[in-house]
């Protein structure tokens, strides 16, 4: 991983910044785009640009296709039992909250909702104001002193009364891969009616994900930490549950009729999506799967662990505090750190000067950060075009930072 023939395919990766080559490093944020990618948005405005569905001229077909192909294609990759599992959204954070939403006639004074320390605020806040707004119970799960997952606690807790548990599949501060599947089969087999929602925006598209074997009830991810556009994002909704639940969006799109005293839906998963989608960046989407599956998620997903077990290994020399678990099997494309003395965003500013972008602050995460009693931390994060030199500089910019604070 010294080379990357990938790179090449990625425009943006031959700029320089501030006099330097990009080692880009901020994938956890959102991901570089292939020219595969440009080149379909870009087309689809040159010469499919219509509304979808219901349109009976050509560019409308046309471009109702280009969606439809993408939902299948999204399907695929992630091993859903039929395209109408898949609804487009404008993000994770939209699918999570629409998530949220879509539950909330299940939820009642005396239910009781579960989440960790670990999650994302889009995978807390929605269920922290659900729990306000019906008086559910919401308890949250503590992680270890490390920032890693407890496991132990969970299973515990997992074993009382729970209705809806929010669990994300990677985490965006530590890069821990969570056993899902373990704990959706634990909290199930308690109670067979609780729903799972399962964040995926840091795992669709850097490792193998099977929502059929996962086996929750919702998987929300956004396209652009995947290679694909911004604006759009996948909520994937279990077969079973569609006559479950009601739109939560109302308007053009979603409805099968309308009249003046009542409406009725559409089928999943158009009831689901109402108003005009982002089209061009569903089909960026598309594009985005396409070039996946042509390297292979296996490798990429063996790539990235290779990258990551490589850069734990350099900075774990470095005298810094690397938050979360310590099994670098476990661990997957992010690693967050802090060093001695020097605030993150000082960090940041001196490594953005050598031409090398990471992340620094709370990482949409305070209450982890808050347990851990650290108010920011350094994150790199890692994908398919990185290479251990891009690692490597990043060495050498914490050792540049480190003298120049004289730490």
């Amino acid at each position: 991983m010294t080379e990357n023939t990938k790179t090449s395919d990625f425009p943006i990766l031959a700029c320089n910044i501030n006099n330097h080559r990009l080692v880009y490093l901020d994938n956890a944020a959102t991901t570089q785009k292939p020219k595969c990618v440009i080149d379909a948005v870009s087309n689809f405005y040159l010469k499919h640009n219509a509304n979808v569905h219901r349109g009976i001229h050509t560019l409308s077909e046309e471009a109702t296709e280009m969606l439809e192909e993408t939902r299948r294609k999204v399907a695929s990759f992630i091993d859903a039992v039929v395209p109408e599992e898949v609804i487009f959204t404008s993000g994770a954070t939209d699918s999570l909250n629409i998530a949220a939403r879509l539950v909330e006639p299940k939820v009642q004074k005396n239910s009781v909702i579960v989440t960790t320390e670990l999650e994302h605020h889009s995978n807390f806040v929605p269920w922290q104001e659900l729990a306000k707004k019906t008086g559910a119970v919401l308890k949250v799960i503590p992680v270890l002193s490390v920032g890693s997952f407890d496991y132990q606690k969970t299973k515990e807790i997992l074993l009382q009364k729970v209705d809806i548990f929010a669990i994300t599949h990677v985490s965006n501060v530590t890069g821990e891969v969570i056993d899902v599947k373990s704990l959706v089969k634990i909290a199930k087999a308690k109670n067979p009616d609780c729903l799972v929602i399962v964040d995926g925006a840091q795992a669709v598209g850097h490792m193998p994900v099977n929502v059929q074997s996962l086996d929750c009830d919702f998987y929300a991810f956004s396209a652009h930490k995947m290679l694909g556009p911004t604006g759009v994002g996948v909520l994937w909704i279990k077969r079973d549950l569609w006559d479950k639940f009601n739109p939560v969006k109302f308007g053009g799109g979603m409805i099968s009729e309308v009249s003046l005293s009542k409406s009725t839906w559409d089928v999943a998963p158009y009831k689901f999506e109402a108003g005009t989608p982002n089209i061009a960046g569903i089909v960026g989407l598309g594009a985005a799967v396409g070039y996946l599956n042509s390297i292979g998620i296996e490798k990429i997903y063996g790539e990235i662990r290779e990258l990551t077990e490589y850069a734990l290994e350099k900075l774990g020399k470095l005298g810094i505090k690397i938050l979360g678990a310590e099994d670098t099997k476990k661990r997957l494309g992010v690693v967050s750190f802090n060093v001695p003395s020097i605030h993150a965003h000082d960090l940041a500013s001196v490594l953005d000067s050598l031409g090398i972008a990471i992340r620094s602050g709370h990482h949409c995460a305070m209450p982890l950060h808050t347990a851990l009693k650290i108010p920011a931390s350094a994150r790199a994060s890692f994908y398919l075009y990185n290479t251990k030199k891009d690692i490597d500089e990043l060495v050498k910019g914490i050792i540049k930072a480190k003298e120049m604070f004289r730490v």
